[in-house]
């Protein structure tokens, strides 16, 4: 079945613009009970719902994830604007914006539900500037970042704050051309033209960064690419994290850790 599916996925991930007219198939993800359970937002990149995104949401909930997953569009909806998605600070400032109103309006709703994040490309950038938004005294369960376009020495203290369990970064030296080049040459979410977290995972901040706090190790958890991701259909690309196989079996025990401080990983 895992075979079947993952094979599936990596055929999804060529076609993968087709998911802005399947938003339905996933309908069954977002029942009233799955609500009552919690909460998963899945950020997509810069090109918007799509089946990338839809296979994330799936694998979550193969992997035994019984909130409601829900996948929340930032972006216009238009593919081919897909440079304004990763440009627009103005856009994103908004769309962080209604992701944090969307949080708080969820656990006004559903008290002590847990809630997570999880953003691939330019929405794991999206999940952390949605965190740095959020009110005070809100915080959510945990953030997974799927090799994310932004800066590697981007200052999370303010999104670690909003955040019980942790963000868990998978980043990867493979991802070349998106988050090498790409980002590079176009810049990453944040404004600065270089190579991103997503692939080279974030860095502490130097002794010339004054004013800027150390990483908060304690719950950041990097977890670079490993040969043995190939075998959950991972091969360090950009699409990789994103198949369905993966997810289940490499994020959604993530978001299965429960309530408190986050547990260690799996040794590789």
């Amino acid at each position: 079945m895992h075979i079947t599916r993952g094979c599936l996925s990596v055929l999804g991930a060529l076609l993968h613009p087709l998911g802005r007219f399947c938003g339905s198939w996933l309908n069954h993800l977002r029942t009233p009970e799955r609500l009552e359970q919690g909460l998963v937002l899945v950020l997509p990149g810069i090109e918007g719902q799509s089946l990338l995104n839809h296979d994330i949401a799936r694998g979550l909930a193969d992997g035994g994830v019984r909130s409601a997953i829900e996948i929340y569009d930032w972006t216009t909806g238009v593919y081919l604007l897909f440079v304004h998605h990763l440009r627009s600070s103005r856009r994103h400032r908004a769309q962080s914006e209604k992701i944090a109103r969307r949080i708080v309006d969820y656990q006004h709703s559903y008290p002590g539900r847990p809630v997570h994040l999880v953003g691939h490309s330019g929405g794991g950038a999206m999940a952390v500037l949605a965190l740095e938004k959020l009110p005070a005294d809100v915080t959510i369960t945990s953030a997974v970042l799927l090799l994310a376009a932004i800066s590697p020495t981007y200052n999370l203290a303010a999104a670690l704050a909003h955040v019980e369990q942790g963000i868990f970064n998978f980043h990867s030296r493979f991802d070349l051309f998106f988050l090498g080049l790409a980002t590079l040459v176009a810049g990453t979410i944040d404004g600065p033209h270089t190579v991103s977290a997503g692939m080279v995972g974030f860095r502490p901040a130097t002794a010339t960064d004054a004013g800027v706090p150390p990483l908060d190790e304690q719950r950041l958890h990097q977890i670079p690419f490993r040969a043995a991701m190939i075998a959950d259909f991972n091969c360090g690309g950009h699409m990789g994290v994103a198949n369905r196989v993966f997810v289940a079996r490499q994020v959604a025990p993530l978001l299965l850790q429960g309530p408190g401080p986050s547990r260690p990983l799996p040794s590789a």
